[in-house]
């Protein structure tokens, strides 16, 4: 009776336990049950939409679901932030540069969303940020432009493209007490222009904006604010390898996902990412032509992008008196 009682007793605790281990697995094989929707805060056609896009029809391969890509563009970012955090769905995911939303606690007075509720979940590419020149201002070194801006206050004219960018190189002016006019531009095409012709003279900016201007022979590209060099621009140096570390930011973009969702999706959709990456073998090649460096990873690893960028908007924020906003 005893040993009967026992078996019952024992047999119970087995069903329990695999019960209990049942859920994670097959909520992970059931995503997605339905069309996902990824949203990109950006305009259609910009680098991150075309880079979401070459991900999203992959993926939606991979999942048998539609994969639809929604441009929320605006609010520097924040729109489409508030789009996908406001959906509070599974199945809603958002794709961005990082650097969209990492200067945002130092450049509004208040941030309508908590940066803690933007879990990154896979990233897909680094994106090189440069130092880019017109080449009628005849300078090929970071040295040679600090100096003339050191010997001329005032007199060089200088644009950056994103928050963040910008944010980092008001950094960059403080910690080397130069004097460089800011232009703002809310047209990135007119920016690339008025460089070409040595209207601006600096251009802070991806690889990709500029690269054709450098193809012509009007634009010069003169450092990575990368920390290594990269492989898009193998013999352009560093700006730290140029003495200049307070100007480094790294790039890329990736997908993030919402609190509410289990972490064996967001363990399923990282490898997903990365698997449909590694199936196409001319994908590293078609990220080159774009001037971005193909680089899919896990969520810690995309996590130490963002808050590597964090710890830099901050430093560049703390040199400038800037006090973080708060949600």
């Amino acid at each position: 009776m005893q040993n009967s009682r026992f078996s019952t007793w024992a047999f119970g605790i087995v069903i329990s336990l695999i019960v209990v281990s049942i859920p994670s697995a097959a909520i992970a094989q059931q995503w997605p049950a339905r069309p996902v929707k990824v949203i990109v805060p950006l305009g259609p056609g910009s680098g991150t939409d075309v880079i979401a896009r070459i991900f999203t029809d992959r993926l939606s391969a991979r999942w048998s679901q539609p994969v639809l890509v929604e441009n929320r563009p605006g609010g520097d970012g924040v729109i489409g932030i508030m789009a996908f955090l406001s959906a509070n769905d599974d199945h809603v995911l958002l794709f961005t540069a990082t650097s969209v939303f990492t200067g945002h606690p130092y450049l509004h007075d208040k941030l309508p969303y908590d940066p803690s509720d933007l879990i990154p979940v896979a990233q897909v590419n680094d994106t090189p940020v440069v130092v880019a020149v017109p080449t009628a201002l005849n300078v090929s070194s970071m040295k040679e432009l600090v100096d003339i801006a050191r010997a001329r206050p005032n007199a060089l004219n200088a644009a950056a493209i994103t928050g963040l960018q910008d944010l980092i190189f008001n950094g960059f002016l403080n910690a080397e007490n130069v004097k460089i006019a800011k232009v703002p531009y809310r047209d990135t095409v007119q920016a690339l222009n008025d460089l070409a012709e040595n209207r601006i003279q600096i251009l802070l900016t991806s690889v990709t904006i500029v690269q054709s201007q450098v193809q012509a022979g009007e634009v010069k590209i003169i450092a990575t604010t990368s920390r290594q060099r990269q492989p898009v621009l193998p013999n352009t140096p560093t700006v730290s390898e140029e003495g200049f570390p307070s100007l480094t930011v790294e790039g890329g973009s990736g997908f993030f996902v919402p609190k509410i969702m289990n972490p064996p999706i967001r363990s399923q959709i990282a490898a997903d990412v990365i698997a449909v990456a590694d199936a196409d073998p001319g994908l590293r090649d078609r990220f080159a032509a774009m001037g971005q460096v193909l680089h899919t990873g896990p969520s810690p690893e995309f996590l130490k992008l963002v808050n590597d960028q964090r710890a830099r908007a901050a430093d560049a924020a703390q040199r400038l008196g800037i006090k973080p906003a708060q949600p």
